[in-house]
C-alpha cells in the first residue's frame, strides 16, 4: 500500500470513554482554508498508526467518540451508515464529520 492510499488512526482512552481520531493520510498537517476558520490537521490529534479504510472503520466502530476528516475516510464511513450527509461539514472541499455514541 502506497502512503498517501491509508488513513490515520489515532486511538486515545480514557476513562469509559474511547476517542478514535481518523484523517485521510495526504491531508495530515495541511491547513484546509475554505471553511469559517481555517482547520489545521494536526500531527498531534490525528497521526497514529497508518491503516487501510477496514481497520479504520473496524476501530471507529468501537469508539464512543470518531473525529475523522478526509474524503476517503467520511465517504467510506458513509456508505457503512456511520454517518449521513446531513452530519458532514466541509472545509473547503474536505468532508469532516463527528460521531458521539452516548
Amino acid at each position: 500500500m502506497r502512503r498517501l492510499e491509508g488513513v490515520y488512526v489515532k486511538v486515545v482512552r480514557q476513562g469509559r470513554d474511547t476517542l478514535v481520531a481518523v484523517c485521510d493520510a495526504d491531508i495530515l498537517g495541511k491547513t484546509l482554508e475554505g471553511g469559517r476558520v481555517p482547520f489545521t490537521v494536526s500531527e498531534r490529534f490525528y497521526k497514529g498508526t497508518l491503516c487501510d479504510l477496514a481497520e479504520a472503520l473496524e476501530a471507529m466502530g468501537k469508539a464512543s467518540i470518531v473525529n475523522m476528516v478526509g474524503k476517503r475516510i467520511v465517504e467510506a464511513a458513509m456508505e457503512c451508515n456511520l454517518v449521513q450527509e446531513a452530519g458532514i461539514i466541509y472545509l473547503g472541499d474536505v468532508p469532516h464529520a463527528q460521531i458521539v455514541h452516548l
